[in-house]
């Protein structure tokens, strides 16, 4: 959504004068009524910085590392960060910080022929906000039972507790230490297998709703409510990071666990495959194609400086994992030292990095669940920041698209939300039966790993073909450098179109530890990843249909910004906004064009 005053000048040059009178005109009208803006830019800054920190900084880094060999993840991983996450991140601050609008119309305007990825960001973003709650439902069950003493995974004298379960970890397939079934057997009830649903697991059932309601109570007011939350839930967590690592740092064994995070294993860099995950860690953690961003960036005040911004929020980002890095490695080696093993020759996989290995380190420190207590504290913190984020893409672009039968429906936005809320909670029910954890590993597969590339590869050739420099010298008033530009124009282009290709040809089906899901479940989650991609080549199918002339004539208009906007036949005066006036983005959208067609600088 673009403001048509004096912080866009060049509409008004464009126009000519009789349409430059009804662009000023329409922003007269406007002037009260514009984009809510963040109460202070620091705001923004804190929720980007929250959005990108989250869960896979925690647990998704680290188990990178530990999977790469150590330190030599780091140097693949800071490469990608420079030529990948901040021009990446930076071309997305810019669109929707211009665009005032979320990543649907942001990404539309842009490239019409690839209006579907923004859709599609948006399809993503609220699947991955389905199950992303269900890692908070974790989170918030770990946090509660951490008041008890002792632990109930410090040893193997409880219900759930099976005959092959030991206190101390070891490499035996026949054994399974207290932490391990505690969450597979009293917090999960996990079954067999995909085609055994089993029950609701009421209390997940009973946290999943509390963590709805969080989300909810946090978001029902905007940006301006957002705003507020943040100041604590992207601090915090620093603060019991570094109280851990100080803590940890004084363990036996810790130096050995930091020794392996730092010191590289030179000959893993020849691996294509670290070099592609640091690639994609980069775009998860980030988020790039996810749309959060974008979104929460059209809330920007037209001049703000973008640049500061993206430096500030991916260089924390990155910080924020290596911080976690030494957090998690240095009880790493207290574990080993524990258990008389390697570092290397520890049991570490995925979400259990979090789940399982952490608190069974817990359990051997002094005052454990006051330790336990501030690290689950933290995860929640972490994922609430990354949740808002997900459920704002939804809420704004829909808002954006359909705001006047919206609030003629619900009357109040807040409702809206809270519907919004309602539908993603009743649908990550299944998450949280007995059958969940398959549930859950089968959604981020598809959607984490298989969705995320083609869209970070679509926006990234969407964006790249225009002119983003003339953007940012419009409302900051200077132009991207020549880093900038480069990367823009050819590295992130070809970085990306080698780690889909690569990602394509070393594709593995979803699996849960042992368990490889049937080919029925398979093709379950290739409805979920259709249900985001799928928009792609629908999107563009429909603008070559809407857009008129021969088939030439129609791919090159699809590829002109704005040219969806120019084919409006409606006048504007035909679509009433607010108080019987045209919406900011119906003066723009909606013109009657009789004569020259309207130039953007895109």
């Amino acid at each position: 959504m673009m403001l048509l005053s004096h912080e866009s000048p060049t509409f008004s040059t464009v126009l000519g004068p009789r349409r430059a009178t009804v662009a000023t005109q329409g922003a007269d009208m406007d002037q009260q009524r514009s984009r809510p803006t963040w109460s202070r830019q620091i705001e923004f800054t804190l929720a980007g910085i929250g959005c990108a920190v989250g869960l896979g900084n925690v647990w998704r880094f680290p188990y990178l590392c530990y999977r790469s060999g150590g330190g030599a993840f780091l140097v693949p991983y800071l490469f990608m960060l420079v030529v990948l996450g901040i021009p990446l991140l930076y071309m997305e601050l810019t669109v929707g910080q211009y665009t005032r609008r979320g990543p649907v119309h942001a990404l539309a305007n842009v490239c019409p022929l690839l209006k579907g990825v923004g859709i599609a960001s948006v399809a993503i973003s609220f699947i991955m906000c389905i199950y992303y709650n269900v890692v908070i439902t974790w989170a918030l069950y770990y946090l509660f039972s951490s008041f008890q003493a002792p632990l109930p995974w410090q040893n193997c004298n409880n219900t759930w507790n099976t005959p092959n379960c030991t206190n101390h970890a070891t490499n035996s397939s026949y054994s399974s230490t207290a932490s391990q079934e505690f969450f597979k057997y009293k917090m999960l009830e996990q079954t067999s297998g995909v085609e055994d649903t089993g029950e609701v697991r009421w209390e997940l059932f009973l946290i999943l709703l509390l963590a709805w309601i969080l989300i909810y109570l946090c978001i029902f007011k905007g940006v301006k409510s957002t705003g507020k939350v943040v100041y604590f839930t992207a601090l915090f967590p620093y603060v019991i990071l570094i109280a851990l690592l100080i803590n940890n740092t004084q363990l036996p064994g810790a130096l050995e666990g930091i020794t392996f995070f730092i010191v590289p294993e030179w000959d893993k860099l020849l691996s294509l495959e670290v070099w592609v995950n640091a690639a994609a860690q980069i775009f998860n953690s980030i988020g790039i194609g996810f749309g959060s961003l974008m979104a929460m960036s059209s809330y920007n005040s037209f001049n703000n400086n973008v640049l500061k911004d993206t430096l500030m929020i991916s260089i924390i980002n990155s910080f924020t994992s290596i911080l976690a890095g030494f957090v998690i490695f240095s009880a790493f080696g207290y574990m080993s030292h524990l258990q008389g093993i390697p570092v290397s020759d520890l049991a570490v996989d995925g979400p259990g990095l979090v789940y399982v290995v952490y608190p069974q380190a817990f359990t051997n420190m002094p005052v454990a669940q006051l330790w336990a207590v501030m690290f689950f504290f933290m995860l929640l913190c972490l994922g609430l920041d990354s949740e808002f984020a997900m459920v704002e893409v939804m809420v704004t672009s829909l808002m954006d698209e359909f705001h006047q039968p919206l609030i003629k429906y619900f009357k109040r936005k807040e409702l809206f939300i809270l519907t919004i809320c309602g539908v993603a909670f009743l649908l990550g029910i299944p998450c949280v039966m007995q059958v969940g954890i398959y549930v859950f590993q089968l959604m981020d597969h598809y959607t984490a790993i298989v969705s995320i590339m083609f869209l970070a590869f679509f926006e990234v050739v969407a964006i790249c073909v225009n002119r983003l420099s003339d953007n940012l010298e419009e409302m900051t008033g200077k132009r991207a450098n020549i880093f900038f530009r480069l990367c823009w124009l050819i590295i992130a282009p070809v970085l990306v179109t080698v780690i889909l290709i690569f990602s394509i040809i070393q594709f593995k089906p979803a699996r849960y530890e042992n368990y490889v899901f049937p080919p029925w479940a398979q093709g379950v989650g290739w409805v979920i990843a259709m249900a985001s991609i799928i928009w792609i080549p629908l999107g563009a199918i429909h603008t070559l249909w809407v857009l008129p002339g021969s088939l030439m004539q129609k791919l090159k208009r699809s590829l002109t910004p704005s040219a969806l906007d120019e084919m409006s036949k409606m006048p504007y005066y035909e679509r009433g906004g607010k108080d019987g006036y045209p919406d900011i983005a119906v003066i723009s959208s909606n013109i009657r064009l009789t004569e020259k067609p309207i130039q953007t600088n895109f």
